[in-house]
This record gives structure tokens, sequence and C-alpha cells, in this order.
């Protein structure tokens, strides 16, 4: 579920509500499925967050045990930017059946 920023604040003036919505941060979330193989992620948060090994492996490992990984938090921009990315990377060639990229959902950091 993708969220859509907030409605201007009446209690802000402008300059303020404009600096909130900088600041406000959300969460890109990764979600499991049965089409992708760890190998996959591994590679794919390699190539698109720069991210090591090891805690390639450890998200891959939260996504598949827990059903979801919170790959980043950061700006709009920025997880809008990776979202497409993560959904863009294609499908896993290692499974015959995957058919396409894996889901990522932006939320909004408490």
């Amino acid at each position: 579920m993708t969220t859509v920023p907030r409605t201007a604040d009446p209690r802000l003036a402008p300059s303020e509500e404009a600096s909130a919505e900088l600041a406000r941060q959300y969460h890109l979330v990764l979600l499991d499925d049965d089409q992708h193989t760890y190998a996959y992620v591994i590679e794919m948060l390699g190539r698109i967050f720069g991210y090591g090994p090891e805690k390639s492996f450890a998200l891959a490992s939260m996504v598949d045990t827990t059903g979801r990984a919170i790959l980043e938090t950061a700006g709009l921009d920025t997880v809008t930017q990776h979202q497409a990315a993560v959904h863009g990377y294609g499908a896993d060639r290692r499974i015959p059946t995957s058919k396409g990229s894996m889901t990522a959902t932006i939320e909004e950091a408490p």
C-alpha cells in the first residue's frame, strides 16, 4: 500500500509546512513471495542500494521469515525512486516460473 502525503496542516505557516514535508520520512518495505531466491534478493539489494552481502542476506532472511523487511527509511522522492528500481528489477532467472520483480511498498515512518 502506497501512502499518500498528508494534507496541509492549518496550524503551520507555509514555510513551516514545507519544512515539515521535507523532514517527513518513509519506509520502503520489501514483501515476501515464493518466486525469488535469496541469491536474487542479495544481488538486487547490492545493485540498487549498494548493500554488502551480509546486510543483503540479513534482509533476505528477514523478509523470508517475517514476510517483510524495511529496506530503507528516507524522503519520499528517494523511496519512490528505489521502489521503481525494485519493481523494475525483473524476474529471478534462477526460478523458471518467476514472472517478474518483487513487490515493495511505501509506508510513512512514525
